[in-house]
């Protein structure tokens, strides 16, 4: 960046989904403003009334705590009327009579330059600028700005719109056969109209299940781009996430996205970087059912750890290996969850914080818990201290099996 973070106006990004507020933190930043992050309304009332130097509010609708992010927004436009607005949702589209006055709405997956523009517009022109680096190619490649001749969304944003397009089509064809198969089948009228209420609320729940994961893709797609020393090492980085996400939904469809295992989760990220014959993979903690918002962010997590300790860490040598370790504290209700390596080559403190980073720096937060990253000699340490209830399905809520 080539200005202080103090001499410009602070952005406040809500969105408890991390790799979304991850984007959203680089369009904030892109735009020129200095990015205050929380992860739900309840952080982000706390931030406002401890501060009084934020200019926005770019807060999602969908948030889990005390309110929702438009509730939020109103409570934020009653008592800080002069900071501005932008609401964001992949699932709802509040009415202007809905807003708070002078706020402005944006459907995800977000358009980068549509969104960059609108910030400067509502806030001014910024004064941070993204320093160009010796490979400047990926702003041609995913983030297109906004030119004063061209009113056309980047080429990703209109590739989204469109498979969101085939998906409302794909949906409401599910709908019409579904329809005549209740018809076939001859169930009542009465019948027909309460499955139909619940036909449309699991093909809602579909839709906004899909449309967030688009803004996810769109969202790791971005970022594995966007430090990439080059084309193949982006595609690569991307494709290893992505391969992640699919891993965690797969689990969860196991458990029909009730919850799961820990050990099951951790296994499975790691497994497809385990070596043939004697694993390298040793895992030592007591297992417990986990929410699918701790099972998501977990493999993501151990994706980066793994990538990572292939290519530099422990596993990058024959004799290396991964000694993962968790504890519960029944007293304080708190989880300790430990990776550490050993057996690799010495360990050097990184000259810059990557994406993979930023990710597990990120987890901690979105779990109101504490991650800590310790570069040792003789093996990297991740850490992840989180409260039990974070991460944790209630007992009661556990079934039998």
């Amino acid at each position: 960046m080539s200005a202080d973070p103090g001499s410009v106006p602070n952005v406040l990004v809500v969105e408890d989904e991390m790799v979304l507020r991850m984007r959203a933190v680089d369009i904030v930043e892109d735009a020129g403003f200095h990015p205050v992050e929380a992860v739900n309304a309840d952080e982000a009332i706390s931030i406002l009334e401890s501060r009084s130097d934020i200019s926005l509010l770019f807060t999602d609708i969908q948030m889990p705590g005390s309110i929702d992010g438009l509730k939020l927004a109103h409570a934020v436009h009653e008592r800080w009327p002069s900071i501005k607005i932008i609401l964001v949702s992949g699932q709802v589209k509040p009415s202007d009579a809905e807003r708070p006055e002078n706020s402005r709405f944006f459907g995800k997956p977000l358009g980068v330059a549509q969104m960059i523009a609108e910030l400067q517009k509502m806030v001014g022109a910024g004064a941070l600028r993204i320093v160009p680096g010796p490979t400047n190619w990926t702003d041609h490649a995913l983030d297109v700005p906004a030119t004063a001749d061209s009113a056309s969304p980047p080429a990703q944003d209109a590739v989204l719109s469109a498979e969101n397009d085939s998906l409302r089509l794909l949906l409401e064809q599910a709908g019409i056969d579904a329809q005549a198969l209740l018809v076939q089948a001859g169930i009542d009228a009465e019948q027909r109209q309460a499955a139909d209420k619940l036909q449309k609320l699991i093909l809602g729940e579909l839709h906004h299940r899909v449309k967030n994961t688009l803004a996810m893709v769109s969202a790791i797609a971005s970022q594995s781009f966007r430090a990439a020393p080059s084309i193949e090492h982006g595609q690569k980085a991307m494709e290893g996430r992505l391969a992640a996400l699919g891993r965690a939904h797969d689990l969860l469809m196991q458990v029909s996205w009730a919850d799961a295992s820990l050990t099951h989760t951790l296994s499975s990220a790691t497994e497809p970087y385990d070596g043939q014959g004697d694993r390298r993979f040793h895992f030592n903690g007591p297992d417990i059912r986990i929410t699918s918002a701790a099972v998501i962010a977990l493999a993501m997590t151990f994706n980066e750890l793994c990538t990572n300790t292939t290519k530099f860490g422990a596993l990058s040598v024959p004799a290396g290996r991964v000694e993962i370790a968790w504890t519960i504290d029944e007293l304080k209700q708190r989880l300790r969850l430990v990776w550490t390596e050993r057996g690799g080559p010495a360990v050097e403190p990184p000259t810059r914080r990557s994406f993979g980073t930023r990710m597990m720096e990120s987890l901690g937060q979105q779990l109101t818990g504490r991650v800590q990253l310790a570069y040792e000699p003789g093996g990297f340490i991740y850490s992840l201290d989180v409260p039990l209830g974070s991460v944790a399905v209630p007992p009661e809520a556990v079934p039998l099996r």
